[in-house]
């Protein structure tokens, strides 16, 4: 019997001081607030991080930057190199094409002094020699300028007579005495030497 009173009072009385000791009141200790250490932390590392990233953000938009004016720089260079080779096949071109067109004159000239019969075979002979020197030179882009029956044009034909027509326009092109040839229509090789009119 003693030892069922021991185990009602056991039940009954309040834990002793040792029993406290050993078991604490979980209600009685402050618990650690861990969101607000973690806040704590997070804050500091959070504005690192953010100006971290501005950082890398700025950088990219200054590489960026940097890129597209190479890009545009390049471009404009590659444009520039260009027009300056194609420039420069055209001077070369039509420095080379002016040493033969005197032979292409004499081949013409030979067509109009052998208009006779006697000289068939060789008057065909110069007409194919001078159809072939034509088609190489369009292939080039050289054409001949079209002069007679044309209005007189300073930046094309060069005025070597005048005369007084009534027949004709003001400024009007009678007669060509030296063809004139021109490549891309834009660079004038030589100039068409003729006649004008009033």
């Amino acid at each position: 019997m003693l030892r069922d009173h021991e185990k009602e009072i056991d039940k009954n009385e309040p834990p002793s001081s040792e029993n406290k000791e050993l078991q604490p009141d979980a209600g009685n200790f402050p618990q650690p607030d861990n969101e607000n250490d973690n806040n704590a932390a997070e804050a500091p590392e959070n504005n690192e991080l953010k100006e971290l990233l501005s950082k890398k953000e700025e950088e990219t938009k200054e590489l960026l930057e940097r890129i597209q004016r190479l890009a545009a720089e390049y471009d404009n260079f590659r444009k520039r190199t260009q027009k300056e080779k194609d420039r420069l096949y055209g001077d070369a071109l039509t420095e080379v094409v002016s040493k033969f067109l005197p032979v292409l004159d004499n081949l013409e000239r030979a067509l109009d002094s052998s208009a006779s019969d006697e000289t068939g075979g060789l008057r065909e002979g110069i007409t194919l020699v001078s159809k072939q020197f034509l088609e190489i030179l369009a292939k080039l882009d050289v054409k001949p300028i079209e002069a007679v029956g044309a209005d007189f044009n300073p930046e094309l034909h060069n005025a070597v007579m005048h005369v007084k027509d009534e027949n004709f326009d003001h400024n009007y092109v009678v007669e060509e005495f030296q063809k004139g040839y021109i490549y891309k229509d834009e660079i004038v090789i030589r100039y068409s030497m003729v006649k004008v009119a009033n």
